[in-house]
């Protein structure tokens, strides 16, 4: 890599912006961007390294501060807070020069290396391409709930692409178009669906990760699988009217039982438990549909009050003090 101290390459000279969200990949960056630089050298592409603080770790800051004042393709942004893995790639997207676009996770589980093959296999008709992993070196446990996601998700969200990943590239005018949603908790893989349906994939292999441990927690999972159905389907809504619809069928039936049990003196008493069981089933399903309307409600709530999808405190090519905010993915 090119030690030379400079403020980031000029958009003209880019043909590549790696964008790469950190949260606990802190002592895995010097490599993924040594890494980086080699491949995109021997590929014989200009490139520059965004490196987001998603405010994990803190000892990521100084990492990207010193990389960036160090090599000029690197450049590091850090967020005011903790927005979350989508959010911090759309904000650097939004920062992105390069013609093409490729995002990578901070842990080396994605190869660098297979960067140009991708953008080598996109096209004018195909701007969009995902990295697809034959076998993923995560837990099992955490392979199988991303499975059991990515089939709920597909019939629930027929438009995503079947072989969706956090590793990709895309072309910078789709990269315009995902940042212009503003949605205060993106989920890319949801707004790339929305932008394009003309999207490739490359089988890549999945490395092991060594450095650091996984942010995603099972209660993070949960968290994330709810913002994505709730904004990008209405599964949990035609539940919940089913659900209701089916309540309502069981409860009417169930009366016309006890009718008929009493008139035809087959029950002589319909039972305090019965009664209390068909209540309290009634009233559980009534909080189901009532939360369900709560997030939607919630999200409505969200956008209305336009909450920004980031806020930037520092960018190692902005004078010191500058705070942006990222409201509703634009900078204004």
């Amino acid at each position: 890599m090119n030690l030379s101290t400079s403020s980031s390459l000029p958009r003209a000279a880019v043909n590549v912006s790696v964008v790469v969200p950190v949260y606990n990949g802190a002592s895995a960056l010097p490599e993924l961007c040594r890494r980086v630089a080699a491949a995109m050298t021997d590929a014989g592409l200009s490139f520059e390294v965004v490196l987001v603080d998603d405010n994990g770790s803190s000892q990521a800051w100084p990492m990207i501060a010193s990389l960036a004042a160090a090599d000029k393709h690197v450049r590091g942004i850090r967020l005011s807070r903790n927005f979350g893995q989508h959010a911090a790639t759309v904000c650097g997207i939004a920062h992105a020069q390069g013609e093409w676009i490729a995002t990578i996770d901070d842990d080396l589980e994605h190869p660098p290396e297979a960067i140009p093959a991708m953008i080598g296999t996109a096209d004018v008709s195909h701007p969009l391409v995902y990295g697809r992993f034959p076998h993923r070196t995560h837990a099992r446990y955490r392979n199988l709930s991303s499975e059991l996601m990515r089939w709920t998700l597909k019939r629930a969200f027929p438009d995503i692409n079947d072989n969706y990943s956090s590793f990709r590239c895309m072309h910078r005018s789709i990269g315009r178009e995902l940042v212009r949603f503003g949605l205060n908790r993106p989920y890319i893989d949801g707004m790339l669906s929305w932008i394009t349906s003309n999207a490739r994939t490359l089988e890549v292999e999945h490395g092991e990760r060594e450095h650091g441990e996984s942010a995603y927690t099972f209660k993070k999972l949960i968290s994330h699988a709810v913002n994505v159905f709730v904004t990008f389907s209405h599964l949990p809504l035609r539940l919940a009217t089913f659900g209701g619809l089916g309540l309502a069928v069981l409860s009417f039936l169930w009366i016309v039982y006890l009718i008929y049990g009493k008139i035809t003196g087959g029950i002589a008493n319909p039972g305090y438990t019965s009664l209390m069981s068909v209540v309290l089933f009634a009233c559980g399903i009534q909080l189901v549909i009532l939360g369900v309307l709560g997030e939607y409600i919630g999200k409505l709530m969200g956008a209305a009050y336009r909450k920004p999808v980031y806020v930037v405190a520092t960018d190692t090519d902005e004078e010191p003090g500058v705070t942006e905010v990222g409201q509703r993915g634009r900078r204004d």
